[in-house]
Parts: structure tokens; C-alpha cells; sequence
């Protein structure tokens, strides 16, 4: 601004500020057979008469129709679907693993935006390679894996012999038993059905009612349409599959049919990721992760001192705090439940001559309280004199 003339100016004065918005929590993407749609196209879809109009809604030959009937059915909301074949059994594997450079099977999930869960029904009926690569992509997408049992699994036993075949990762969690459900199809016969979607749904339901950093677990987190399980658990068998990582579905009255475990693959006693033991804590971080990701792209080549330090500190700083009142984190005060550090204690001279800028976020999770203690003892009754 030219100033010629006496007076007062006003000028207004960038703050630095730039507002860091979360990502979306419980964005799930189905992978499967349907008989209708594009073939490996990733297409968003936000209720259940849209799949039915974009891929033929419920089909005899595809598990994903009855998975994204029962994530709809449970609070699931907005999802990606990758159709990869019309028939579950002449799909190959998998079909569904697909080819990284072609952009098929899950990989054609390379060109939609955003994907924070993936379910791909019966997949470990289909084999290890195919678990494994879709293990692999969720850690490397910053996306959690909801895993259905083996279909074969009938027992407690079953679980705990077969659970050793699986692929142990942090972003993976494994539900049992199948859920047992009426097929509209078939003179409504009552058939088994991979509980993958229904417990998407669940997880959707608990972000948006309480948060990302709540177990989707517990009495409220109810199945709808699911009369019954393929198997039913003890508390005794429930105890010994818990410390395996197996999260049990279970019933409960008077809540009825619900989710009662919230650990990851990882999640099994003495694991060297004890860490990410908890379903809530790895997608909290996940969530973290994936939002300072996208929310930091400004810092790119802009000068590295100072003044930069401090706008990354302001605008991380502030979004990290809007968790903490959201009640995202343990601790009374910002002090205690987060810190953003960048300053030269952490972005020293050899790194700045190679172009680094070095951004240190810690926060201290939500534990969820899986095991609640009740201690009764009784007291004499004297008052005192």
C-alpha cells in the first residue's frame, strides 16, 4: 500500500492460520462380486437403494450384497464398492486380489479419494495370499481391515487352532462367529453370513454417535436383522479367545445380538505391538495420521526456520486440541493428553541443508475398559462416638 496522504489506514494481516480438518472416520470399501455395475471402478455410494441400483442389489451368488445390506442396516453410511467379478464361485483369487499395476481387484481402490475400512466377505475362505495383500494395502492406505472368521470355524476350538494362519497386523481385526440370518431369496431359509458389513455398520454407528476413540463394542453396539449366531460363546470360551485377539459376537440380553471384543490381530498376550492392542486406539491414530498427512501439504517447500516451525505448531496444535475437547484423549489438560513439537531442538542444520522439516505429535489414547472389577465387602455398622 502507497501511502500519500495524512490519516489512518487499516490493514488487514494474514494470521498464518490454516484450518486443519479431520478426515471422514468410517469411510468403507467393499470389494466382491455383484451382478451388475462397472468392473473395477471404485463407485461412492451412501445408501442401500443406490447399490441396488448401480450393481443389482441382493444376488444367491454374491456375499457382498448381503455385506452391504447389513452395513447399511447398521449405521454404515458412505461407501466405496469395487465390483470384480459376477459370481462367487467362479471368482478366482480371489479376481479379488487383483493386479497393483492394473489397477484391479483392490487395488483399483488407487483411484478413489479416501478409504478408512475395507471388507471383503468369506475372504479367508479364499485363501492366505489373498488376506495377506489385502492386510498389506489397508497399512499401507492408512485403512483398517474388518476380518471375517473362516466359515469352517464351528467351534471355539476352531478359532483357536486357525488363528495362527492368519496374518498378524496392527490394522486388522477379527470378528466370530458368522452371523445366522433369514436369505429373502431362498423362502427366507435361515443361512450364515459373513458379519464383516454389519460390524463396518457398528463401527460407522459408534463414530458418529460417540467417536472414533470409542471401542465399537459393548451393549450398544447392537446387530439389527440378526436373529442369531452360527455359534454361540461362553464365558469361559469368550475368555480364552479374548486374549487371542478373536473378538467375539455374542448375546447379550437384554441388548440381544452384540459385538463384545475390540482388539486388533495384534492384540493377543505378550504381542511386541502392545501398543495398538485396541481397535479405537489404531483407528484414532490412523484418523490422526491420515488428517495431518493431507493438512500439511503447505509446508512443502516453503522455507524451512522459524517462522515456519511456528505456523506448523499453531495449525497442528489446533487441531490437535480440538480432539482433547472433544474428549478424544486421557488427560485433564492440553499438557497432559497431546504435544506438537518443531522447533531446532528437532530440525537441527544437517537436516534443513537436506531439505527436512521435522514434525514430532504425540497424544495419549483412550484405553477402553475391557475388564471391570467390582470389589463387595461389608462393614460392621457402628457409628462412630
Amino acid at each position: 500500500m502507497t501511502i500519500t496522504y495524512p490519516g489512518v489506514e487499516i490493514r488487514e494481516i494474514p494470521s498464518g492460520v490454516r484450518t486443519l480438518a479431520g478426515v471422514a472416520t468410517s469411510v468403507t470399501a467393499f470389494v466382491g462380486t455383484a451382478t451388475d455395475g462397472p468392473l473395477n471402478t471404485p463407485v461412492t455410494i451412501n445408501n442401500f437403494g443406490d447399490y441396488e441400483r448401480a450393481f443389482g442389489g441382493l444376488a444367491l451368488t454374491s456375499r457382498m450384497s448381503y455385506a452391504v445390506r447389513d452395513y447399511y442396516l447398521n449405521g454404515g453410511s458412505r461407501a466405496v464398492f469395487v465390483r470384480d467379478g459376477d459370481d462367487d464361485a467362479t471368482a478366482v483369487e480371489g479376481d479379488y486380489e487383483g493386479s497393483e499395476t492394473g489397477k484391479t481387484g483392490i487395488y483399483a481402490l488407487e483411484d478413489t479419494d479416501i478409504f478408512n475400512m475395507m471388507c471383503i466377505p468369506n475372504m479367508v475362505d479364499s485363501g492366505s495370499t489373498r488376506s495377506a495383500a489385502a492386510a498389506a494395502y489397508c497399512l499401507k492406505k492408512r485403512a483398517f481391515l474388518i476380518m471375517d472368521s473362516p466359515a469352517a470355524w464351528a467351534t471355539k476350538q476352531d478359532a483357536i487352532d486357525g488363528l495362527a494362519a492368519l496374518r498378524k497386523n496392527r490394522n486388522v481385526a477379527l470378528y466370530f462367529p458368522h452371523l445366522r440370518q433369514p436369505e429373502p431369496l431362498d423362502s427366507n431359509a435361515v443361512k450364515d453370513f459373513a458379519p464383516c458389513g454389519a460390524v463396518a455398520g457398528i463401527i460407522a454407528r459408534t463414530d458418529t454417535n460417540r467417536g472414533v476413540w470409542k471401542a465399537p463394542a459393548g451393549l450398544e453396539a447392537t446387530f439389527n436383522n440378526v436373529p442369531e449366531l452360527s455359534v454361540q460363546i461362553s464365558d469361559e470360551e469368550n475368555g480364552e479367545l479374548n486374549p487371542l485377539a478373536i473378538n467375539v459376537l455374542r448375546i447379550k440380553p437384554p441388548a440381544g445380538r452384540v459385538v463384545w471384543g475390540a482388539r486388533t490381530i495384534v492384540g493377543f498376550d505378550n504381542s511386541t505391538e502392545g501398543e495398538w492392542r485396541y481397535v479405537p486406539v489404531r483407528r484414532l491414530a490412523l484418523n490422526i495420521e491420515e488428517s495431518l498427512f493431507r493438512g500439511t501439504q503447505f509446508v512443502v517447500f516453503e522455507p524451512n526456520d522459524e517462522q515456519l516451525w511456528s505456523q506448523i505448531r499453531l495449525n497442528l496444535g489446533a487441531f490437535m486440541q480440538d480432539l482433547f475437547r472433544r474428549g478424544a484423549f486421557q488427560g485433564t489438560s492440553p499438557a497432559q493428553a497431546y504435544f506438537v513439537k518443531c522447533d531446532a531442538e528437532n530440525n537441527p542444520q544437517s537436516d534443513i541443508d537436506k531439505g527436512i522439516v521435522n514434525i514430532l505429535v504425540g497424544f495419549a489414547p483412550l484405553k477402553p475398559a475391557e475388564f471391570v472389577v467390582i470389589s463387595l465387602q461389608q462393614i460392621a455398622g457402628q457409628l462412630a462416638t
